[in-house]
């Protein structure tokens, strides 16, 4: 447990590593990708959160401008549309952008991120509330050396500690690095501040200080 309430589980990994300030400079492309949601405020704030701190973010819209309220309706709509289709979006969307880039998605988003990471290099994956164990979106391994950072609320309701588990072991199995950041309360989408039940800024600002710091490593 860390002194503001959150908690850090690592692999291979100092929560208390310092960070150079000429390391602090250095910026890099972000692709993000939305929740079952879709492109709420909320993705808008992470992206202005990045561009403020010098990274380029491409916001990937999967849904075609389509955007919900409620979780069950998006669902029946991300299935409707199929993973596979979805994840065939995803790759399509960062192919403009060059190797090495950071892959980041909220959510389902997540697991967008996360199979982005297996067919293209990057050089860090960032999972918000939302973490797939690699057979479920059809990959057996993890990409050789790169890191990633997986965030949750302690009590979020689609949090699925198994898959978490098993990607943070995968993650640590090729030879990588992987922070998993526990925050306090219930809300899965707890960075958005369009959702006022799920929101809280304390927990936002400290998720945002850790990315910060891992983008710029």
């Amino acid at each position: 447990m860390t002194g503001d309430g959150s908690c850090c589980r690592t692999e291979s990994f100092r929560c208390g590593m310092s960070v150079s300030k000429g390391r602090l400079r250095r910026m890099t492309n972000i692709a993000l990708f939305h929740s079952v949601l879709g492109v709420r405020p909320g993705v808008a704030v992470a992206a202005d959160r990045l561009r403020a701190a010098g990274h380029d973010v491409l916001v990937v819209d999967q849904y075609e401008g389509l955007v919900f309220d409620d979780y069950d309706e998006a669902g029946k709509f991300a299935q409707a549309i199929g993973y596979p289709a979805l994840m065939g979006r995803a790759a399509e969307a960062v192919q403009g952008l060059s190797d090495g880039f950071i892959a980041a998605g909220f959510s389902n988003g997540g697991g967008m991120a996360e199979f982005v990471a297996t067919v293209r290099p990057v050089r860090g994956v960032l999972m918000f509330s939302g973490a797939l164990a690699l057979d479920m979106i059809g990959v057996n391994a993890w990409p050789a050396g790169v890191p990633a950072q997986i965030h949750y609320t302690a009590e979020d309701p689609f949090r699925n500690q198994e898959a978490i588990d098993a990607v943070a072991a995968q993650v640590s199995a090729a030879g990588a690095s992987v922070e998993v950041f526990d925050y306090p309360g219930t809300g899965h989408l707890f960075t958005d501040p369009s959702l006022p039940n799920e929101y809280d800024e304390r927990s936002a600002e400290l998720l945002w200080s850790r990315v910060l710091r891992f983008c710029a490593a």
